[in-house]
């Protein structure tokens, strides 16, 4: 997992008492840490989204797989129906039949994986829940100030 930047909790400015700063100070630590916290909300974006990414991909590879098999299985309706209007008897082109009605459920059972895996992707739940609280917080402390 990358090293996602946070806001530090001591105080930077070890040499002043805390009162004594500056109002340029203060505004660039806030600057500073309102950077730093834009920076980590998107760090965290970006890992949620590249999860779900990958999930896609993976879900996605049991589609192709699906559709490959079924592109195979579309040759074998149309080879049972002639070798059966050709013979005219029940046994070659019935196992051409079973062999095509196994494959589909091989596409069924493909597709189903792909399914599952695509359904479980969420979205960046973290990051917006994440972003939320902060403008929340950022809501509360403008109105908390005095004008």
């Amino acid at each position: 997992m990358p090293q996602v930047p946070s806001i530090p909790l001591t105080e930077d400015r070890i040499g002043l008492p805390p009162g004594d700063q500056s109002i340029g100070a203060l505004v660039k630590d806030a600057t500073t840490h309102l950077s730093t916290l834009v920076r980590a909300e998107i760090e965290l974006a970006k890992i949620e989204i590249s999860r779900d990414v990958k999930r896609a991909v993976r879900g996605s590879i049991f589609f192709i797989l699906a559709l490959v098999v079924l592109m195979f299985s579309l040759y074998f309706p149309f080879i049972a129906l002639a070798e059966g209007l050709a013979e005219i008897g029940l046994q070659r082109w019935a196992g051409f039949l079973i062999t095509w009605a196994v494959m589909l459920l091989v596409v069924g059972l493909l597709g189903f994986l792909g399914y599952r895996k695509v359904r479980g992707i969420k979205g960046p739940k973290k990051t917006i829940q994440s972003a939320q609280e902060t403008l929340a917080a950022l809501k509360r402390d403008s109105d908390e100030s005095p004008s």
